[in-house]
């Protein structure tokens, strides 16, 4: 489903989508970051891109004190990074692959 996140790569484009979950994510160190989930991402054209994406929350978006089920518009540059544990050995159930957000 991401294929139509991986044509806009490296392009700002603007996007809407659905509040889905307010999370914390553990951190290696063991702190805990503040996590964003947004469903049903659309393009500006109403096209959907993807079913989902995290985000960490920054202190700007902190500041907004969104709730689940709000639609947010927001401009975004889509990157590619590398998905899964690369540790040195193969995981056939989770392999390392590009994946984009």
């Amino acid at each position: 489903m991401r294929k139509h996140l991986r044509d806009l790569v490296g392009t700002r484009s603007t996007f809407t989508a659905t509040v889905a979950r307010l999370s914390m994510k553990h951190t290696y160190r063991g702190g805990d970051i503040p996590t964003l989930l947004l469903e049903d991402v659309r393009n500006a054209r109403n096209q959907h891109v993807t079913d989902h994406v995290w985000l960490t929350i920054s202190w700007s978006i902190q500041r907004l004190q969104l709730c689940v089920g709000e639609v947010v518009a927001f401009e975004a540059r889509v990157t590619s990074y590398i998905k899964g544990y690369n540790i040195g050995h193969h995981d056939a159930y989770n392999p390392v692959r590009i994946d984009y957000r």
